[in-house]
């Protein structure tokens, strides 16, 4: 029969790895609390940012619907850039988080590994002691002089051990699961982490952009209204000329839905490409299209706009495959779209995004809903920040190249598609 000095023992080796134990988890605890202190610190700086994010967004909104002029597109790049530089210092911040977080899940994966660890050697102990017991039957413990009171005393602390060998195991598959959903969380943060480093690099690149841009109009210009308004007119004309040519060339396709091809609308099988949504012109022969027959020569508007201040994140509005990417700035400067996106979906339609300062994206890529696409800019003809966004009938949009024929204007490629075949946004989203 076990002994009462191993049983002791055990008790002893037990009670010991449960003090380290405990002492891990205090030290733990107390980090922990320490790198809470941290992320709540950045979570309020956040808070503040975000409301300064906000004015600068409503400012910006504000400026924008101010009659043309240089002074007016000066201060939307200048607050432009300042938005971004806000955005930046949030995404610092979060990234500082998960940095925090990822060593907070370190240091638990750390000390739960090691408490298993304590709790596998005490168990092997445990184990090896209670085949010790098992070498002597019961008849033979009967028999082997110990009296009574020593036997019933014995077999208390045999089933006593019994009970510790069922709550270090019952402790063992808890730490073990414990263990790998912190393994599992600590992928997560470092996915996350990934993309952050990545967003702040992109918000970096594009706030430069945007400082260029000033410097550039400024060069352009001369800082004189004259000179803006001149530079303003000569882009409008450009554009009427190009605008011309997209539609001539759109004019020559047909399309006809075949029935069943495309989802129903109001289903809302599209989900909207921004987070906070401001529709500044809507689908097909709006106020604006009306009151500037020569902008979209008189076939309204083929998309919708959505207000946003340069360099907001742009989603995938649907799972399917990026179709072209392209920058018609390259060969017609401030006439068309500028960086585009062209998205096939699963569903049978197709998105077209406008005006973007980024594209992350590239031809043939596979998407999903709410994946990062680009960001959202200035570019091409615009007269203000803002996302431009289409729906098109996915079997009747194509990417063509069309040589122009206005003076400063190469050969550009951007999506095409039959006047029938473009949709109105809302309906799918």
């Amino acid at each position: 029969m076990l002994s009462k000095y191993y049983s002791k023992f055990l008790i002893l080796i037990i009670t010991l790895s449960l003090g380290l134990i405990a002492g891990g988890v205090y030290l733990q605890a107390a980090t922990k609390e320490e790198l809470q202190g941290q992320i709540s610190s950045k979570q309020d700086q956040i808070k503040q940012l975000d409301i300064e994010i906000a004015n600068y967004q409503k400012k910006i909104s504000q400026t924008g619907s101010q009659k043309a002029s240089l002074n007016k597109e000066l201060s939307i790049l200048e607050l432009s850039r300042k938005k971004l530089q806000a955005d930046i210092a949030v995404t610092q911040n979060k990234i500082s988080i998960t940095n925090s977080t990822i060593k907070n899940l370190d240091q638990g994966i750390k000390t739960t590994a090691e408490r298993v660890l304590d709790n596998q050697k005490a168990l092997a102990l445990s184990l090896r002691l209670v085949n010790s017991e098992e070498q002597m039957s019961l008849p033979e413990f009967i028999v082997s002089g110990e009296n009574t009171t020593e036997l019933w005393d014995s077999l208390s602390r045999y089933q006593s051990l019994g009970q510790q060998v069922d709550e270090l195991i019952s402790t063992l598959r808890q730490d073990k699961k414990e263990l790998e959903g912190d393994k599992a969380q600590k992928e997560v943060e470092k996915k996350s982490l990934t993309n952050l480093e990545g967003q702040l690099t992109d918000q970096k690149i594009i706030t430069e952009q945007t400082k260029q841009a000033k410097n550039t109009l400024l060069t352009e210009t001369k800082n004189k209204e004259s000179a803006y308004q001149k530079l303003l007119a000569d882009k409008l004309k450009k554009k009427q000329q190009v605008e011309s040519e997209i539609l001539a060339a759109e004019a020559a396709l047909r399309y006809t839905a075949t029935p069943g091809q495309l989802p129903k609308t109001g289903t809302g099988v599209l989900a909207w490409p921004i987070a906070k949504v401001i529709i500044t012109q809507g689908f097909g022969n709006t106020a604006f299209a009306k009151s500037n027959q020569g902008i979209y020569n008189g076939n309204g508007h083929n998309g919708i706009d959505l207000g946003t201040a340069i360099g907001t994140s742009l989603k995938s509005a649907g799972d399917g495959v990026v179709i072209g990417a392209g920058d018609t700035d390259l060969t017609c400067k401030g006439a068309s779209y500028g960086k585009w996106i062209l998205i096939g979906y699963d569903n049978g339609l197709a998105s077209l995004y406008g005006h973007l300062s980024a594209i992350k994206v590239s031809e043939g890529q596979r998407v999903t809903t709410g994946q990062l696409v680009g960001y959202t800019g200035n570019t091409g003809y615009s007269t203000g920040p803002h996302l431009h966004f289409s729906v098109i009938a996915k079997e009747a949009v194509q990417v063509g190249s069309l040589k122009s024929k206005v003076p400063g204007c190469g050969t550009y490629r951007l999506p095409l598609a039959a006047f029938s075949a473009y949709l109105n946004p809302l309906k799918y989203l």
